[in-house]
């Protein structure tokens, strides 16, 4: 007679069903509202979703999941706790003084500059370009196209208002960066909230864009992308880069995080180091590609 196999019998140690969890939220999120994180780092979506499913009061990530199912009205909340929208102004001084005093001056060359901010989360850093920008004497024939996955994200930016406790952090920043004016003659202040001034979204666009899912929109002179691809896979990594290949001019500039790098893909192979220490890369222009 066979032997009758029970539950006992099945083990499954915590790895595996913490990947089977994950692997389950992945495809209903994809096939319920069409979002596909499959090609996220998987360490770092973990630990994002067990935090989501934290403050959504889920004992797991297979509560979540039904939730994410059965609950449409969360989806903001979900995009937003798995884009991680954190950033600030002028992060990292030295990147943006590094565009101001290296990059601008080759981007005035041209009659009118497109600018791409991927994944530009609640907008501190396209309002610092577009200060830095309007100092430099190039706003006004500029074009910044700040794209996010997070429609609330995009909200929030649109709006330029945040918290008055990181003016000071952010004033210092601005003049690491090389601000020549005073952050306060770009904001007001009230009800412990700072307000950018409207001027500076002049020429601003904001738009819903998913890097894993969507193409070309647009032809850029200058793509920052910083500290989004930490938390790809190498093959979105990938994708990421080839999008923003063939989303440059010959000559554009593409301008990373700090703790990112090109990874040794086909498509990175496409970019020259044109500032490592800033994490800024160029696309050769066609008689450097020609003669490369």
């Amino acid at each position: 007679m066979a032997a009758r196999l029970t539950m006992n019998d099945i083990k499954v140690d915590a790895p595996e069903l913490d990947s089977i969890e994950l692997d389950l939220f992945v495809q209903a999120l994809q096939k319920r509202h069409g979002y596909d994180f499959s090609e996220y780092a998987p360490a770092s979506l973990k630990r994002r979703l067990r935090l989501l499913a934290d403050q959504l009061h889920c004992k797991t990530i297979t509560g979540l999941t039904e939730r994410v199912l059965h609950e449409p009205q969360l989806l903001p909340n979900v995009l937003e706790g798995l884009t991680v929208p954190t950033s600030e102004m002028f992060r990292d001084p030295a990147v943006f003084r590094t565009l101001r005093e290296k990059v601008f001056p080759l981007l005035a060359s041209y009659p009118l500059i497109n600018i791409w901010q991927a994944g530009c989360a609640h907008g501190q850093e396209v309002y610092s370009l577009a200060i830095l920008l309007e100092e430099a004497g190039l706003y006004d024939r500029s074009q910044i196209f700040a794209t996010d996955l997070s429609d609330r994200a995009l909200q929030r930016a649109s709006e330029g208002i945040y918290s008055v406790k990181d003016a000071q952090q952010w004033s210092r920043n601005y003049q690491a960066a090389g601000g020549t004016h005073s952050l306060a003659d770009y904001c007001s202040a009230g009800y412990k909230l700072i307000k950018l001034n409207q001027r500076l979204r002049r020429h601003v666009t904001f738009a819903l864009h998913n890097l894993a899912i969507d193409g070309v929109f647009c032809e850029a002179h200058l793509i920052l992308c910083r500290n989004v691809l930490i938390y790809f896979s190498d093959p979105l990594q990938d994708r990421a880069l080839a999008l923003f290949r063939d989303s440059l001019v010959r000559g554009g500039f593409l301008c990373l995080g700090l703790r990112e790098n090109l990874n040794p893909s086909h498509a990175a192979q496409d970019f020259s180091p044109f500032i490592e220490s800033a994490r800024i890369y160029r696309l050769p222009t066609q008689a450097e590609g020609a003669h490369a």
